[in-house]
């Protein structure tokens, strides 16, 4: 590990008041979203049950390593410096899958089929995708799985984004705001004519209020368990049994209960294969 890096690990560690992975433990890294508010010792708090049930599995203890950016997820994922990773954004985890540095082991159930919606106002004649032509959307962070699947959608409609205050006619300005629940903001205070949002809550609240969902895109699986290729099958594979039957014992639902979550599903590997492919992932970043 480069000195750089190895400076990295330690201002993260410090920060989120965990430390490096030693020698015989298991580095369990977590990747959070960057459109969803939360401090480092709520994500800690949530995961330490759950990393300490997968170390068990591996006879180990388990280190959980706060990796909220990126771009630190990004280098520490491409080194295969985790052994096991939560990694919320999908188009982090599948590049690595995609480049064969990780495999996935466990999806997180209901959080199988992410989908973007697009918001409108109630009084908003939009009613397809192609209807943001010459209109301005906003969108989350983007960096954010949201966005990369929002760039997706308009790949796949033969869209053009554009980041000019007035960009070509036939084109669609995007904005963006940092969090998912500033998107309506947007919205009713006539900055953006359209918002994409995958968080249900927002969704929720926005329709409540009688505004519309004009558009939605195809699911994709977030939230996913991936494990470092250089790991032994059998490790792996015990990794994925204690995340699949989790439910089982009085610890795991314990820790399910610490993280918010109903419980974790084996990955469809054709569904995966699929989404990589939608999500138009480069060979490097």
């Amino acid at each position: 590990m480069s000195v750089v890096r190895l400076l990295a690990w330690w201002l993260c560690a410090w920060a989120s008041g965990t430390a490096l992975a030693q020698s015989g433990e298991l580095a369990f890294c977590v990747t959070e979203g960057v459109t969803y508010q939360a401090t480092p010792k709520e994500i800690r708090d949530k995961f330490t049950p759950l990393g300490d049930i997968l170390g068990k599995a591996l006879g180990k203890r388990a280190r959980v390593l706060l990796v909220p950016k990126y771009n630190d997820a990004r280098a520490a994922l491409a080194k295969q410096e985790c052994d096991v990773a939560f990694v919320h954004p999908a188009h982090l985890s599948m590049f690595e899958i995609k480049a064969g540095r990780y495999r996935a082991v466990a999806w997180t159930t209901g959080f199988t089929e992410y989908t973007v919606s697009l918001l409108a106002l109630k009084e908003s004649p939009m009613k397809e995708i192609e209807d943001l032509k010459n209109h301005t959307l906003v969108t989350p962070d983007p960096d954010s799985i949201t966005a990369v699947m929002v760039r997706a959608m308009f790949r796949g409609d033969k869209l053009t984004a554009s980041s000019e205050r007035e960009p070509p006619p036939g084109l669609v300005r995007v904005i963006t705001t940092r969090y998912q629940d500033a998107v309506p903001f947007y919205l009713e205070n006539g900055f953006a004519h359209a918002g994409a949002t995958a968080a249900n809550s927002v969704v929720k609240e926005w329709t409540g209020k009688g505004g519309k969902v004009f558009y939605r895109s195809r699911p994709v699986p977030i939230k996913q368990f991936i494990v470092s290729t250089k790991m032994a099958p059998e490790d792996q594979q015990k990794i994925r049994d204690a995340l699949l039957n989790i439910r089982d014992t009085k610890p795991g639902r314990d820790a399910l209960e610490a993280v918010g979550y109903r419980g974790f599903v084996a990955p469809n590997a054709e569904f995966e294969s699929a989404t990589i492919a939608w999500l138009g992932l480069p060979e490097k970043w």
